[in-house]
């Protein structure tokens, strides 16, 4: 009887997990059957943001939210853009080093922030976000001040230039699906179970043996370095960047993807993505209520999704047993 009970969910689960993998995939085809270069663009810019929060996702997987998102996508962006434009340095090295050099800052950063917790760590990193910008803007021999860096040269891999939509979707694709393979074996490894700990209970984390603040700290440096990664490659897609790009604001909207799709779901930056980012061009003709638009989804969401989007179904599927 037991393995009964329990089969039905993990059948459930798996059910819901292709059903959710089609329904990606369908998504994911739509620009390509309407050949339509602004679809294009909303498509590559879901696969960004989604990426972005999966960043802001790892950090709150130890329970802690970073305020501080933005900046780290700017910390990436203008890593990657200075190293092409001005040291010569292909796009293709210029990547990674982006993400380790946020990683490395995120590192020598969290060591002393994450003594903090809760309102006071989201505080300091609110603060972190405004000084990069403010400082970003006194240099602009390395910014470009308030007129920022233009021009900057398209993706280019290995000799071959992105020079359109198409071909920048493709590889947004597949920079997607590694960052989502990363965060899907280290939530399945030993890592992520020390991770979960410490987000369930910090302090029965501690008494059990697990360094806390090493693993929060991990945790913060992966997810700037995802943060840094996303944002090189942004820069060189937009090919316009200026410490105004990177503000508060940047790191308030991944906030509400995550939260949107899902605070703790692995899907669940995708899936906030996906629903939020189209929002601004289908609400052009009424710019003016965007926010309040954002503001009400929020709150609908915590109010009867506290799970997110991403843990819908499972909610669904819950109630339909219920029923039974």
């Amino acid at each position: 009887m037991m393995d009964i009970a329990t089969s039905k969910p993990q059948s459930t689960g798996h059910a819901n997990g292709i059903a959710f993998a089609v329904a990606v995939i369908a998504l994911a085809s739509i620009p390509w059957f309407t050949g339509s270069v602004f679809h294009f663009h909303i498509a590559i810019m879901i696969c960004l943001g989604a990426m972005a929060a999966a960043g802001l996702g790892t950090i709150a997987w130890v329970g802690q939210l970073s305020l501080a998102h933005g900046a780290f996508v700017g910390i990436g962006a203008y890593t990657c853009v200075l190293m092409v434009m001005r040291l010569g340095v292909p796009f293709v090295v210029g990547l990674p080093l982006a993400a380790l050099v946020t990683g490395a800052i995120a590192y020598v950063i969290g060591t002393p922030l994450l003594r903090l917790r809760g309102v006071y760590f989201v505080l300091i990193t609110f603060a972190l976000n405004e000084l990069f910008r403010l400082v970003m803007l006194e240099f602009p021999s390395v910014s470009g001040g308030s007129s920022g860096i233009a021009a900057i040269p398209k993706i280019s891999l290995f000799g071959l230039v992105l020079r359109d939509q198409q071909s920048v979707y493709v590889f947004a694709l597949a920079m997607l699906a590694l960052v989502m393979a990363l965060l899907w074996s280290i939530r399945r490894g030993p890592l992520g179970r020390r991770f979960a700990a410490v987000e369930e209970n910090l302090e029965l984390a501690e008494a059990s043996g697990i360094p806390t603040a090493r693993t929060q700290n991990t945790a913060f440096v992966i997810g700037s370095a995802i943060a840094g990664f996303t944002g090189a490659i942004m820069a060189h897609y937009i090919g316009f960047i200026s410490p105004e790009s990177f503000g508060f604001q940047l790191s308030v909207s991944y906030v509400i993807i995550l939260v949107t799709g899902g605070r703790l779901a692995l899907a669940g930056p995708l899936v906030g993505a996906i629903f939020l980012t189209p929002l601004p061009e289908f609400l052009r003709s009424a710019q003016e209520y965007q926010h309040i638009i954002y503001g009400v989804v929020l709150i609908v969401v915590l109010r009867f999704l506290p799970e997110g989007l991403a843990g819908l179904p499972k909610r669904l599927a819950g109630k339909g047993r219920e029923q039974s």
